[in-house]
C-alpha cells in the first residue's frame, strides 16, 4: 500500500543526512543545463554573444526592442 504524499515519514537524523549526501544533485561544470535562458529557463539555441544570455525563442520576441533588425 502506498503512503499519501502529504504524510511525513519519520526517520533518524543520520539516515536523512546520508540520504541527502547521496541524492543531492551535484553542481554542473559543463553541459546543456549549465547555460539556461534568464527569461524562460530554456536551454536550446542559447545566445551568449553580446551578453544576451537568452534562448533563441526569447531572442525572436525581444530582438526589435534590443535594437536588432532583420537583414534581407
Amino acid at each position: 500500500m502506498k503512503r499519501p504524499a502529504s504524510e511525513k515519514i519519520n526517520v533518524s537524523k543520520t539516515r536523512r543526512a546520508r540520504f541527502l549526501r547521496h541524492n543531492v544533485p551535484k553542481p554542473r561544470k559543463f553541459g546543456n543545463r549549465l547555460m539556461i535562458c534568464k527569461r524562460c529557463g530554456g536551454t536550446r539555441r542559447y545566445i551568449s554573444k553580446y551578453k544576451l544570455n537568452i534562448c533563441g525563442r526569447c531572442f525572436r520576441e525581444v530582438a526589435k526592442d534590443l535594437g536588432f533588425r532583420k537583414l534581407k
